[in-house]
């Protein structure tokens, strides 16, 4: 018997250019429910990452209204790409789910940028080697 679930899907975000990101990979999963498109996918990042709108765990804050927002035009390469934007210019330290990165991209921006490259330099430039083979 097979391991493979046809409702998880794993995508790797590359971290954008000239952002504390850069460089890394990092693995975000999907959950498909049996439903879609009628009802929204869940993504969770398992790449660990030093971000204001991602939680310690993985969740990502503004996909969280997700599901009462969803509608089937939206399609998952949509929500990647705005995840990727997360990882840019979209950054809202006002609605935090990670209040630690969110105080400090407020009010210590310096502090904020060392300690995002170095948790990209930690978890997500290993992860190369992984999607190597």
């Amino acid at each position: 018997m097979s391991d493979y679930d046809p409702f998880y899907w794993e995508a790797i975000i590359f971290g954008p250019k000239e952002t504390n990101y850069e460089d890394g990979q990092f693995l975000v999963a999907i959950h498909i429910p049996p439903a879609y498109p009628l009802k929204s996918p869940q993504f969770t990042f398992k790449t660990k990452i030093y971000h204001p709108n991602i939680s310690l765990e993985g969740e990502i804050c503004p996909l969280n209204n997700l599901r009462s927002t969803w509608y089937p035009l939206l399609t998952i390469e949509k929500i990647l790409l705005n995840i990727y934007l997360i990882l840019t210019t979209d950054i809202n330290s006002d609605d935090p789910f990670n209040v630690e990165a969110s105080n400090y991209f407020k009010n210590d921006r310096h502090k904020f940028d060392e300690i995002a490259r170095e948790w990209t330099r930690k978890h997500a430039i290993q992860q190369e080697m992984r999607y190597k083979n």
